[in-house]
């Protein structure tokens, strides 16, 4: 499925867009995360509450970056499409689905197990 840059522009424009939004999204989570909390004790313990939710969508979101970026960089060194496992083609279904998908599904369920 390897198609060079070229082959897959509106893969790459898609892929950008989307980092640029979660990329806003991080920056608002950082932003929520480094307010102040309240002097209030009960308000005290909801923000932290909070603030631990949000530390968990930090970290997917920053998972979620890093794979939108090698998805990109993979389009650039023209191996998108192709598993980085076992060398095969992802298939279009997956890629239209996921288009930062690394793996191909078989070896995405070996790896989920």
């Amino acid at each position: 499925m390897s198609g060079g840059g070229d082959g897959f522009a509106a893969v790459r424009t898609g892929l950008i867009l989307r980092l640029a939004d979660l990329r806003a999204r991080g920056a608002r989570v950082a932003a929520d995360l480094t307010a102040p909390i309240s002097a209030d004790a009960e308000d005290a313990a909801i923000e932290r509450e909070d603030d631990d939710a949000l530390a968990g969508e930090d970290a997917l979101l920053a998972r979620e970056v890093a794979a939108v970026t090698a998805a990109i960089t993979r389009i650039d060194e023209g191996s998108y499409g192709i598993c980085t496992s076992c060398g095969k083609d992802i298939a279009a279904e997956r890629l239209a689905a996921k288009p930062e998908a690394a793996l191909c599904i078989e070896c995405a369920r070996k790896f989920s197990a």
